[in-house]
C-alpha cells in the first residue's frame, strides 16, 4: 500500500508536468499564429502610400480636377478600361499576399486542432492511470460514478494505463536490481568503489571536500536540502504507517500502541548515487527500547521515491570483538584503555578485547594495564596472546581473528591511536551482515593540535579536540585498516595476507578480497571514528623515493592548506606585524 502511494503520488507529478508542457505548446503556437498574421514591420513606405488613390483631387484615377474637365473623363476612361500598369501590379501583389497568408492560417488552424486532439487523448491517458491507481489504493475511480457509456470507453483507457503503470514499475525494479542495495557487485579495485556520504537532521559529511566545502557542514544547495528533507518524510511516513507499526500484529493483541516517529528519532543516514542506477538512502531510527532499532532503505532509480526496506534490527545480543596488534607503545596503549574503559565498559557493556602483542620488551606494563581495567570496573572480556616475533599488523589481526572460539561474532580491527564513541559500536552492527555485508568506516584523522591551536600550552584534553573541521583533521580516504567484518565472513575471505611485515599493505589487499567478492561493501564517514594524531619518522635508511613520498604523507597528516601556507609564509607574517606595532608605537608616544 505505501509503495503504491508513492507511485501514484509520483505519476501525478508527472501528469502534471506533461499538461503543463503542452499547455505551454499551445500557447506558444498561438503566439506565432498571431505574430505571423500581423503586417509584417519594414522600414520602407506602408504599400497604401505606395498606391495611388482614387479621389476628386487625384487626376490619374480619374478625380476631376479643377482646371481640367475634359482630361479628368478622358482619365475615367481609362480607369475603366483596366487602369495604367502599376496599378495592375500592386492589386496582383496584394492579392498574392492574401492568399499566402489564408494558407498560412489555413495550416495553423489544423496544427492547433491537432495539438488540441492529442491533448484530449493524453489527458484520458493520464486520467485513466489515476483511476486505476486509485482502483489499486482501494479509492473509488471516476469511472465508477459515470454512466454506462463512459464505462466502456474508460476501460480501454485504464487497460492502457495499467500497461503504462506495469512498464514504469518493470523499469523501476530493472533499476533497483542493477544497483548495489540488496547485494555487492565484483569491482576490479579501490578505486571503482562509489563511497557512500553521512547526514544527519542538520549536517552533511562529505569525503570530496576540495579547498572550499567541509567535511561537516550544513547542506548550503537548496536541492540537495529538500531532496533529505524528502527522504526524511517518506521514511517517516512510512515507519508510522499502521502496517508498519503493527508489523503484522494488531494493537489489541500487543496491549500497546505502535510508537510515533518523530525526526528527534533519527539518528544518521548514509547516501550515495551511482549515476546509470539511481540514488540509495539508508535511515536508521532510534525503536522502542536502547538496544533497538529501525531500519529504512529507500531507492530513488531517477524517477519516484521507492521503499525496499523497513525492519527492526535488535543489537542486545551482537557482542564485538576488538581486536589490536601491538607492539611497544605502553603510553599509547594506557590512552587507548582509558577510552575503551568508558565506552566499551560503561557504556555499551557488549564488547570483548583481544590484544596480539609483539615480542616480550614492555609485555609486563601491557599486562598490567589489563589487569588493573579489569580490577576498576570488573571488565573479564580480554584476551591477551603473545608472539615472538617480528611486528606484523596483519599478522597479529590474523591471530586473533582465529583465536576466537565462541562462534560467529562481529570483529573490529583496530589500531592503539583511535578513539572510538558508544555510537560508533552501534553503526559497526548496523552496517554488517554475516554473507552479506561489510563495514570500512572512514575515520576522521586529526591534525597535528600543537600547529591547530599553537603551542602546547593551548592543547584542552583529547575529548575537546575531536571537532569535525576543516582545520582540525581531514576524511582518511585512502585508509582501509579500520574495518568491521563477521569472523565467517573474514575466515571464507582467506584473510590477511601474513607475509607482509610492519605496517601498511595488509589493510588494501584483504578489502580488494571484499570487492572482488558479491559481498556488499559500505564505505562511509563515520562521524564516531577518529584518528589521534602522533608524530610520524621518516628513516634515513629510506631510498629517495619512498622517502620522498614519507614527508609527503608527514606533510599531508601535519596541518590543513591553509595552515601549511601560513607556516610558509610566518616570516612575512611576522615582518608585517613587527612594522605594524612599529607604526603604532610613534602614533601613541605622540598622542
Amino acid at each position: 500500500m505505501p509503495q503504491a502511494a508513492m507511485l501514484r503520488r509520483g505519476l501525478l507529478a508527472w501528469v502534471s508536468r506533461v499538461g503543463g508542457a503542452l499547455v505551454l505548446l499551445c500557447s506558444s503556437l498561438s503566439l506565432l499564429y498571431v505574430m505571423t498574421c500581423s503586417p509584417p514591420h519594414s522600414d520602407d513606405p506602408p504599400l497604401s502610400h505606395a498606391l495611388p488613390r482614387a479621389g476628386p483631387n487625384h487626376p490619374s484615377l480619374g478625380g476631376t480636377g479643377a482646371g481640367a474637365p475634359g482630361a479628368g473623363g478622358a482619365r475615367a476612361g481609362a480607369a475603366q478600361s483596366g487602369g495604367p500598369p502599376a496599378v495592375h501590379s500592386y492589386q496582383a501583389l496584394l492579392q498574392e499576399r492574401e492568399e499566402q497568408h489564408r494558407l498560412h492560417i489555413s495550416s495553423l488552424k489544423k496544427q492547433i486542432a491537432q495539438l488540441k486532439e492529442a491533448l484530449q487523448e493524453r489527458s484520458q491517458q493520464l486520467k485513466g492511470v489515476q483511476e486505476s491507481l486509485k482502483r489499486a489504493a482501494g479509492g473509488p475511480a471516476a469511472g465508477q460514478e459515470a454512466g454506462a457509456g463512459s464505462q466502456a470507453g474508460g476501460l480501454g483507457d485504464s487497460r492502457g494505463a495499467r500497461g503504462q503503470q506495469a512498464d514504469l514499475q518493470e523499469f523501476l525494479r530493472s533499476q533497483l536490481s542493477k544497483a548495489e542495495v540488496s547485494a555487492g557487485a565484483r569491482l576490479p579495485s579501490e578505486y571503482a568503489v562509489v563511497p557512500f556520504e553521512g547526514f544527519s537532521l542538520q549536517r552533511v559529511y562529505q569525503l570530496e571536500t576540495g579547498l572550499t566545502r567541509h567535511p561537516e557542514e550544513k547542506p548550503v544547495r537548496k536541492d540537495k536540502r529538500e531532496e533529505l528533507g524528502e527522504v526524511l518524510e517518506t521514511a517517516l511516513h512510512s515507519l508510522n504507517s499502521p502496517s508498519s507499526q503493527q508489523d503484522g500484529r494488531s494493537a489489541a493483541e500487543n496491549g500497546q500502541t505502535g510508537k510515533v516517529y518523530t525526526p528527534s528519532d533519527f539518528i544518521e543516514g548514509i547516501t550515495r548515487t551511482e549515476k546509470d542506477k539511481g540514488t540509495l538512502y539508508e535511515l536508521t531510527f532510534r525503536g522502542e527500547s536502547g538496544n533497538e532499532f529501525r531500519r529504512l532503505v529507500l531507492f530513488r532509480p531517477f524517477g519516484p521515491l521507492m521503499k525496499v526496506k523497513n525492519e527492526k534490527v535488535n543489537t542486545a545480543n551482537v557482542p564485538i570483538n576488538i581486536i589490536v596488534p601491538l607492539s611497544r607503545r605502553t603510553d599509547k596503549f594506557k590512552h587507548f584503555m582509558h577510552n575503551f574503559r568508558e565506552v566499551c565498559v560503561r557504556q555499551d557493556g557488549r564488547v570483548h578485547l583481544t590484544v596480539v602483542y609483539f615480542g616480550n620488551e614492555q609485555m609486563s606494563e601491557v599486562r598490567s594495564t589489563l589487569e588493573n581495567t579489569s580490577r576498576e570496573v570488573h571488565f573479564k572480556n580480554f584476551t591477551l596472546l603473545q608472539l615472538d616475533e617480528e611486528f606484523s599488523r596483519g599478522r597479529g589481526l590474523d591471530v586473533g581473528a582465529r583465536a576466537w572460539k565462541g562462534g560467529n561474532v562481529l570483529l573490529f580491527f583496530c589500531d592503539v591511536d583511535i578513539y572510538f564513541t558508544a555510537d560508533f559500536l552501534n553503526t559497526c552492527r548496523l552496517n554488517t551482515q554475516p554473507g552479506k555485508k561489510v563495514f570500512y568506516p572512514v575515520l576522521f584523522s586529526q591534525y597535528n593540535p600543537t600547529l591547530i591551536y599553537g603551542s602546547q600550552e593551548h592543547v584542552p584534553p583529547v575529548e575537546q579536540q575531536l571537532v569535525i573541521k576543516k582545520d582540525t583533521g581531514f576524511w582518511r580516504d585512502f585508509g582501509f585498516g579500520m574495518t568491521c567484518q563477521y569472523r565467517s565472513d573474514f575466515i571464507n575471505i582467506g584473510g590477511f595476507d601474513i607475509d607482509i611485515k610492519g605496517w601498511g599493505g595488509e589493510d588494501v589487499h584483504l578489502y580488494r578480497k571484499y570487492l572482488h567478492s558479491n559481498l556488499l561493501v559500505v564505505r562511509a564517514p563515520s562521524r564516531g571514528l577518529f584518528h589521534l594524531w602522533h608524530e610520524k619518522h621518516c628513516a634515513d635508511e629510506l631510498p629517495p623515493d619512498q622517502y620522498r613520498m614519507c614527508m609527503q604523507s608527514k606533510a599531508m597528516n601535519e596541518a590543513s592548506h591553509g595552515q601549511l601556507g601560513m607556516l610558509l609564509f610566518r616570516h612575512e607574517i611576522e615582518a608585517h606585524l613587527r612594522k605594524q606595532k612599529q607604526q603604532q608605537n610613534p602614533n601613541a608616544k605622540k598622542s
